[in-house]
């Protein structure tokens, strides 16, 4: 039986924030009866295809530059069982089990659109270990995008064969063990069905959105952060001005302009100053919704291409039973995922390039008109002057990881497969820069916070002030120095909170 909140796998794409579900947890799928009609019609074309003399790509030949190989009969399981074999190549960390759950699902996804020529049993199988909580373990490092995830994909498909590590409950187990565990039996591979495994660009796919919803995190953060910086600043709210933004006609600024406003609003702070003769502030304090609004832009044109991506049929060849055809094209080059990798990655290093100049005003006496490194009784304690240094070497970072992945094509397959996409490890950096731009954010928190209140008795807006109450929970005001790392630690637990996060939440593709 399955629950009744579980996501039905073949009647629609998922959604953005069925996906994000997927990636924070165990869930529970089932399969549409439609789909698995589909499956079957799909299925039986192969098998024509297999039992016919006529060449058919990866059914009854070789792959790759051996496709003009033909198999023999006799040994056409065992091809299939070899391509998983051969190219379970991969090395380096396991990736995360959240990534490997959301690959099984966009895998299961994809093959349930019945043009991969699959058995109903395979899919069935693939059902019950996502519903088993059965996760393969699988190196992170091997594939280039193109010709699908192949090396990451055979390992994901080793527990199809019984064979590999899967991860149960937390525990790592051989495949086999794990699998009797629950009373699963690997199911016999026909024709074409290690292929459809392999080839795809859901391990690529899966990274990006990852990182795609590592970032909408950060970015709803980092508005929040924004905001209450520049009331510790004391800088003017007129930037905001929606007539400003209405002009500029970009979407994406005027939305996080009006966030902006609402945050702002009632500042006790800003009204104190309202009549100073300062004209205006520095840009990363007035700019924030142009390059904020930019970034928002840019992820939610990035999360577009991989929800299409993720409902997408990536395997090659494709079955078409409406004509007992079969197509062999290109549709496991990742070029759409690693472009979408590519632009989320700059505009991740662009949320920590903007905080990282506000935590420098912060700190900066001359600019903020606060105790220098934000500290009561500087001299004697450093205060923020190390935590801004540590933001600009994560900014640094950022800014090398963010080089695109996408034009570093390298022929592969002795130049049968001769332009490649780089797209997984294109995803994969989002991950590493996502991280590191959290805790720049945090930094930036903590130093906004320690802002607010030397500000004191003046006070914020009740939002600000409720995003300030929720450091102050495991974060105290620092009056001296102390161990900064564990309040950067705290501060980046606590930036993930709903106080924090949900007045930019709802500008997020994935939260819409």
């Amino acid at each position: 039986m399955v629950a009744s909140d579980s996501l039905k796998l073949g009647s629609r794409a998922l959604r953005l924030s069925e996906l994000r579900r997927i990636h924070a947890g165990p869930v529970t799928v089932g399969i549409d009866p439609a789909a698995l009609a589909a499956v079957r019609e799909a299925h039986l074309v192969t098998a024509r295809l297999a039992a016919a003399d006529a060449p058919a790509y990866g059914i009854n030949t070789g792959f790759g530059l051996l496709a003009q190989t033909r198999i023999p009969p006799a040994q056409r399981t065992l091809l299939q069982r070899n391509i998983i074999l051969s190219h379970s190549s991969g090395v380096g960390p396991l990736l995360d089990d959240a990534i490997v759950r959301l690959t099984l699902v966009l895998k299961l996804s994809s093959l349930l659109q019945g043009f991969s020529g699959v058995s109903v049993e395979l899919v069935r199988f693939l059902e019950q270990l996502i519903n088993g909580g059965l996760l393969p373990c699988v190196p992170a490092q091997g594939s280039v995008g193109a010709s699908g995830d192949l090396a990451p994909l055979a390992h994901l498909s080793l527990s199809v064969l019984g064979l590999g590590l899967i991860r149960r409950q937390g525990e790592v187990l051989p495949a086999a063990e794990a699998l009797a565990q629950e009373g699963l039996t690997p199911p016999a591979l026909g024709p074409k069905e290690g292929l459809a495994l392999l080839n795809g660009t859901q391990v690529s796919t899966a990274l990006a959105l990852a990182g795609l919803f590592e970032l909408e995190t950060v970015f709803a953060a980092a508005v929040v952060s924004g905001a209450l910086s520049l009331d510790a600043l004391q800088g003017s709210d007129a930037p905001f001005d929606p007539r400003i933004h209405h002009l500029r006609g970009h979407e994406g600024q005027a939305r996080v302009a009006q966030v902006y406003r609402e945050l702002l609003a009632g500042s006790q702070i800003r009204e104190s100053h309202r009549t100073c003769e300062r004209v205006q502030d520095p840009y990363s304090l007035r700019c924030q919704p142009q390059v904020m609004g930019a970034c928002l832009d840019l992820m939610t044109q990035q999360a577009a291409t991989l929800a299409t991506e993720a409902h997408a049929v990536t395997d090659n060849p494709l079955i078409f039973p409406d004509t007992g055809e079969v197509l062999s094209g290109g549709n496991f080059h990742a070029e759409p995922v690693a472009f979408a990798a590519d632009i989320l990655a700059l505009a991740c290093a662009e949320v920590g390039s903007i905080a990282e100049r506000r935590i420098a005003l912060l700190v900066d006496p001359k600019m903020s008109g606060l105790p220098a490194f934000l500290t009561p009784d500087s001299g004697v304690n450093s205060g923020f002057m190390m935590a801004q240094v540590t933001a600009a070497a994560l900014v640094a970072e950022n800014r090398m990881l963010c080089h695109p992945a996408s034009v570093d094509s390298i022929p592969t397959s002795a130049n049968q497969e001769d332009h490649v996409s780089m797209a997984t490890h294109g995803a994969r950096r989002l991950l590493t820069m996502t991280a590191n731009a959290a805790n720049i954010i945090a930094i930036e928190f903590l130093a906004a916070a320690q802002g607010i209140d030397l500000r004191a008795p003046l006070k914020t807006s009740a939002q600000l002030a409720a995003a300030h109450s929720a450091l102050r929970l495991t974060v105290p005001f620092a009056t001296c120095d102390r161990l900064m790392a564990t309040d950067i630690e705290a501060a980046a637990v606590a930036l993930r909170r709903s106080e924090v996060l949900s007045p930019a939440q709802h500008l997020l593709p994935s939260f819409r």
